[in-house]
């Protein structure tokens, strides 16, 4: 049956071969930082030179200004193998500072040459557009740098477009690819806005975008460009030059896309807003028609009143105008009954008057008569027949 040995076993043993050399004990050990990142009081980075790179650990959070990307440093300490992970670190208790690496000097300089040529100055920086439409993307299709600039801008507006150029974000000819992306994009209409983005890395990993080529071609872009590389902590030539600098990838894809259940909520609100106004305008407008009523009503119940008195003045008025007239038409009536009475025949007759008519014509005078014709004579109670006699 053949032999083995274990995994644990084996790392075991690999680290007591680091434990128990001596020379290895509080080594001072140069070397140029890049990869800082940091977890509660754990400062984590790697050293490197022209050939090689080891990954440190330091639980010394005191030297957190000297161990800063590019920094050489020189730091004493022990390597040390982590058996469950099989991982060897370079435990880090005390550093110091050697100068800046070749790397950091040379992005120094170019950032002073750059901006001495003017092309930091906030006077050239576009201002990003509202409610964009479509995001141009600079980056490598095969990142997580894509993958999380999509999540987010879909996540906040899923109708945004995103165009990808897909291009190396480090290597040989990086640098080229970048630039020629920028231009390109430059000229696409249909795109609002660009983002330049990788994830984070050593000075030497983001090195194509500490370029004179990617930082012109960004200053000549004709679109506003997002600068999106690295980690919140790595800054880069680009950085300066773009419109804007976003901290991290997720964080562009958050400053360009308007948050959509915002925009329902202010819509919502919006709605709401103009309901209650039109409301408000309607409660309004009715208690100014039932004022108008109301006071229209008033007047003519006013008038109403008014004129009912009117009419029962002229009504009093009428009745005793009439009264007055039927009064005087009776006075009247009763002089005329008076008079008609006195003037009526038969009265006349009454009073020991007499009628005489000669062939039914009356006689007034003697004139009038033949002696021997026959006349009638009326009294009050009967007739008479006679004939006139001579006077003697």
């Amino acid at each position: 049956m053949q032999e083995y040995i274990t995994v644990s076993a084996l790392n075991g043993y690999i680290k007591k071969i680091f434990d128990n050399e001596e020379l290895l004990h509080n080594i001072p050990l140069l070397g140029e930082v890049y990869g800082v990142s940091f977890s509660r009081n754990v400062i984590y980075f790697s050293l490197k030179d022209e050939s090689a790179s080891i990954p440190c650990v330091c639980f010394y959070p005191a030297f957190n200004d000297q161990i800063t990307e590019g920094a050489k440093l020189v730091c004493y300490g022990s390597p040390n193998f982590y058996v469950k992970g099989g991982k060897l670190n370079f435990n880090v208790n005390r550093v110091e500072p050697l100068g800046k690496g070749k790397l950091y000097e040379e992005f120094l300089a170019l950032k002073s040459k750059l901006e001495q040529e003017g092309l930091f100055d906030q006077k050239y920086k576009k201002p990003i557009p509202k409610n964009i439409e479509r995001i141009g993307v600079i980056t490598s299709k095969e990142g997580a740098v894509l993958q999380d600039i999509k999540n987010v801008a879909w996540r906040r507006n899923p109708f945004v477009d995103i165009v990808l150029f897909n291009t190396k974000v480090q290597g040989l000819n990086a640098e080229q690819e970048i630039a020629k992306a920028i231009e390109l994009m430059s000229q696409y209409d249909k795109i609002d806005v660009i983002i330049v983005a990788r994830g984070g890395g050593s000075l030497e990993d983001l090195s194509a975008y500490n370029t004179e080529i990617v930082a012109k071609a960004t200053f000549n872009c004709e679109k506003p460009i997002i600068s999106a590389v690295g980690h919140e902590t790595d800054f880069t030539i680009i950085d300066f030059v773009s419109d804007l600098r976003a901290p991290t990838p997720s964080a562009a894809a958050e400053l360009v896309t308007e948050n959509i259940d915002q925009q329902k909520y202010y819509f919502s609100s919006l709605k709401a807003k103009f309901l209650n106004l039109i409301d408000e305008y309607i409660d309004e407008k009715k208690l100014l028609v039932y004022n108008v009523l109301e006071k229209m009503y008033n007047k003519l119940e006013k008038q109403f009143l008014q004129n009912k008195i009117n009419i029962s003045s002229l009504v009093k008025k009428l009745d005793s105008s009439a009264i007055n007239y039927l009064n005087n038409q009776d006075y009247e009536v009763g002089i005329l009954e008076t008079t008609l009475k006195k003037i009526n025949p038969i009265n006349v007759l009454k009073q020991g008057y007499a009628k005489i008519e000669q062939l039914g014509k009356g006689i007034s005078t003697t004139k009038e008569l033949d002696f021997n014709d026959n006349i009638s004579i009326y009294l009050q109670d009967g007739k008479i027949k006679a004939k006139p006699l001579k006077e003697n």
